[in-house]
C-alpha cells in the first residue's frame, strides 16, 4: 500500500503444559516460553510497530512470591526493547545468584518473567495515541489471585461510549474512555460477581476463606463470565486474557472480523493473530493450526484443560478482506494464493487499458507487499501471451518458418523493478511545501528500461488516500517517459471508513469519496450531499439496530469506472506528460480471490455490525459540518 496506514494489532499467547524441568531437559533452557514469545511477537511485527508488551504468570507460587510480571515499550523498536529489558533483568539475577541456573524451583521463585503462561501484544496507535499507558497488555490488579486480569487484544469497539456509560451505571468510575480499558473493566466486573457468588457457595459448604480461594479458581466459569461481559459489545475483536491464578482465554467476535489461530499438543497451547507465525515458530504443518471460530472462545484452565466454547451466536462470517490483501504475512499458504489470484483476476481490465499491447508494456509493482499479486498478474499475462502465440501458430502452420517461429517464441512479458523506496518522510518536517518535495522523492526509479512507446503498468495493494501516488509515484514514473501509466489496485475502491481496527476514520481522506463529490458537483447533483446529510442527521438518536447507511447514495449515480477515471484525473497534474489510468479490482472478483474473508464494508458499505452504520453516518456528518473529528 503506497499510502501509509496504521492498522491492526497482533496477539501471541503461550501456555506451557509441562513443568519447567521438562523444557530444560528437552530443549536445554528454562526460558523456552520466553524465547517462543519473542519469536511469535517478532514474526508479527508487521501488525504493529508503535508499541509492544509482554506479561507472564507463574503457577502455584507461595504467598509473598511475585507471580505476575509485565513489561511494555513504546520505543522506536518496541519488541526488541521489551526483550532487552527482560534479558537484562534475568541476566542480573543470574549473575548475582548463579546457583539458580539449574534449580528450576528456585529459578521460578526468584527470577521474573519465567513462568508457564505468557501473553504478548504488538500494536499500532489507532487513535494516534502512543503513550506507554496505551500499550497492551492492560492489568487489572487485585490482592486476590483469581481477580487479577491481564487483557490484550486486536480490536476496536464502535460503541465504547455506551459501554463506558454501562460501567458508570454499575457504580464504577473508569479512568478513561478507551475501548481496551472499558472492555477489561466490564470483564472484571462480571469476574468479581462470579468470584463473590462462588465464595458464598464455598462458605455455605464449610470452607474457610483461605481454603475457598483455590476452590473458587477451579470452579470459575470463564465462558459464563465472557458471555455476560460480551452481551453489548459491537465491533471487531480477538481478545486474550489471563487470570492471576492461571486460567486464560482468547475470544473472537461473532462475525469473525479479526483473526485468531491456535495450536495444541502435549507440550504447549499457542494462539496468534496469524497462522504462519505458529507454523514457523513451532515447526508444525498448516493443517495442525486451527482457526478460533467466530463467537467462540478458546479457554485454557489452570489445570491444563482446553475447551472451545461458543460465547455469542455467530453471525454471517465477515472476516476482514484487508487482512488478506495487505496486513497479514504473505507466507501463509492460503494468503499467498489469494494474493496471486487478486493479480490474475484483474488482468482483463489491464489488457483493456493497454489495448492488449503486451509487447509494448512493462509490468512492475509498488510497494514490496504488492509483489505477490504482481506474480499473479504476470502469470495471467503470460497465459494470455501464450494463447496469442498458439493462435498465430495454428493460423499460420502451413507457412511458418523456423526463423519466424523463433522470433515468435522469443516474445515475453516484460517485467522490471522500476520503483525503489529510498527514504521515509520524517515527521519533524511540518512545512507543506518542504513535505511535498520530500514525498516526491520517497521512491527512486530505474532509468533506461522504458521506451517512449511503452505502457507502464504498476500494481499496488490498494489506493486509500492517493497522496503518495499524486505526490511521488506518478511523478517519478513520468520521469521514465512512458506513453501511458496504468496504476492497478488489487483491492476495490475504498469508499467508506473502517471502525474495526484499520485507521480509516474520516471520509474526506478517501480519494474515492472525493472523486464522487467532484462528479456530483460537475453534474449538478450536489443536492444529494444535502439529502444524505439530512437523512443521517435524522437517525442521530436512533438505536444502532435501526440505523441505515445512507452514505451509499453518494456513489449510486456513477459506475465504478467513472469514479476510477475521475480519481486518475485528480491524481495526475498538468506537468505529467504520460496518460494516467487507474484500475481497481471488482468486489465480485475480490470475493472469488478471498472466499473465506468476505468482509468488504470499506468497499461496499455493508457493515457486519449495527455500529458500523452509525459510524459511517457520523463520519459523513463530521465531513458535512466541517468537524475534524473521528466518528468512533
Amino acid at each position: 500500500m503506497s499510502d501509509a496506514l496504521k492498522h491492526e494489532c497482533g496477539i501471541a499467547l503461550v501456555r506451557l503444559l509441562k513443568p519447567l524441568e521438562y523444557y530444560k531437559e528437552k530443549y536445554g533452557t528454562a526460558f523456552y516460553g520466553i524465547q517462543k514469545m519473542y519469536l511469535m511477537m517478532e514474526k508479527q511485527h508487521n501488525r504493529g510497530q508503535d508499541g509492544a508488551g509482554f506479561a507472564s504468570i507463574k503457577l502455584d507460587v507461595e504467598p509473598g512470591e511475585r507471580y505476575i510480571s509485565r513489561v511494555r515499550s513504546n520505543h522506536s523498536q518496541p519488541i526488541q526493547d521489551v526483550f532487552k529489558q527482560i534479558n537484562e533483568r534475568i541476566s542480573e539475577e543470574l549473575k548475582a545468584n548463579p546457583e539458580l541456573t539449574n534449580n528450576m524451583k528456585e529459578l521460578k521463585a526468584n527470577i521474573p518473567y519465567i513462568g508457564e503462561l505468557f501473553l504478548g501484544h504488538v500494536r499500532y496507535g489507532t487513535f494516534g495515541k502512543n503513550s506507554i499507558e496505551s500499550v497492551h497488555p492492560f492489568l487489572r490488579q487485585s490482592n486476590w489471585m483469581h481477580r487479577n486480569l491481564i487483557l490484550a487484544g486486536n480490536f476496536n469497539m464502535t460503541n465504547v461510549k455506551e459501554l463506558f456509560q454501562n460501567l458508570v451505571e454499575l457504580g464504577q468510575h473508569p479512568k478513561e474512555m478507551a475501548d481496551t480499558v472499558t472492555v477489561m473493566e466490564k470483564i472484571g466486573h462480571f469476574l468479581d460477581k462470579e468470584v463473590m457468588q462462588l465464595y458464598q457457595d464455598c462458605k455455605a459448604e464449610g470452607y474457610s476463606k483461605r481454603e475457598a480461594s483455590p476452590v473458587i479458581a477451579e470452579r470459575l466459569d470463564i465462558a459464563k463470565i465472557l458471555a455476560r461481559s460480551a452481551k453489548n459489545l459491537d465491533g471487531g475483536y480477538a481478545m486474550a486474557g489471563l487470570l492471576g491464578h492461571g486460567d486464560a482465554f482468547v475470544f473472537r467476535d461473532p462475525a469473525g472480523i479479526r483473526p485468531a489461530y491456535f495450536y495444541q499438543d502435549e507440550e504447549v497451547v499457542v494462539v496468534a493473530s496469524e497462522r504462519p507465525v505458529i507454523q514457523t515458530v513451532f515447526n508444525v504443518p498448516f493443517d495442525s493450526v486451527k482457526e478460533i471460530e467466530p463467537g467462540n472462545a478458546l479457554i485454557i484452565k489452570k489445570n491444563g484443560k482446553v475447551t472451545m466454547n461458543q460465547i455469542l451466536e455467530p453471525t454471517v462470517k465477515k472476516a476482514c478482506s484487508f487482512e488478506r490483501i495487505y496486513f497479514s504475512r504473505g507466507s501463509d499458504a492460503e494468503i499467498y494464493q489469494e494474493r496471486k489470484n487478486l493479480g490474475k483476476l484483474i488482468l482483463p481490465a489491464v489488457l483493456e487499458s493497454i489495448d492488449s499491447d503486451t509487447d509494448n508494456t512493462v509490468f512492475s509493482y509498488i510497494p514490496n507487499t504488492a509483489e505477490t499479486s504482481f506474480y499473479g498478474l504476470i502469470e495471467a499475462a503470460q497465459d494470455f501471451l501464450n494463447q496469442r502465440k498458439n493462435n498465430y501458430i495454428l493460423a499460420n502452420r502451413n507457412t511458418l518458418t523456423a526463423e519466424t517461429l523463433q522470433e515468435l517464441l522469443a516474445v515475453k512479458i516484460r517485467t522490471e523493478k522500476v520503483a525503489i523506496k529510498d527514504a521515509k518522510l520524517r515527521t519533524f518536517i511540518t512545512e507543506d511545501s518542504s513535505r511535498d518535495d520530500l514525498v516526491a522523492h520517497v521512491y527512486d526509479v530505474t532509468y533506461g528500461v522504458i521506451k517512449p512507446t511503452d505502457n507502464l503498468v504498476i500494481i499496488d495493494d490498494s489506493i486509500v488516500r492517493g497522496t503518495t501516488l499524486k505526490m511521488s509515484i506518478i511523478k517519478m514514473m513520468d520521469r521514465l517517459k512512458p506513453k501511458r501509466i496504468v496504476i492497478v489496485s488489487s483491492a476495490p475502491q475504498i469508499r467508506y471508513p473502517d471502525c474495526y481496527g484499520i485507521d480509516m476514520a474520516k471520509l474526506e481522506g478517501l480519494v474515492a469519496f472525493r472523486a464522487a463529490l467532484d462528479l456530483l458537483k460537475e453534474r449538478n447533483l450536489y443536492h444529494i450531499v444535502d439529502e444524505v446529510y439530512a437523512k443521517c442527521k435524522a437517525q442521530e438518536n436512533y438505536a444502532d439496530t435501526d440505523v441505515v447507511n445512507y452514505v451509499t447514495a453518494i456513489y449510486d449515480q456513477f459506475s465504478p469506472e467513472e469514479i476510477s477515471d475521475r480519481i486518475a484525473e485528480m491524481l495526475s497534474s498538468p506537468e505529467i506528460n504520460a496518460e494516467v489510468k487507474i484500475i481497481f479490482q471488482k468486489v465480485e472478483d475480490l470475493h472469488v480471490a478471498c472466499p473465506k474473508n468476505l468482509g468488504d464494508w470499506y468497499f461496499t458499505g455493508n457493515y457486519p455490525t449495527p455500529g458500523g452504520n452509525r459510524v459511517v453516518n457520523k463520519a459523513f456528518m463530521n465531513f458535512y459540518e466541517g468537524k475534524n473529528a473521528r466518528a468512533y
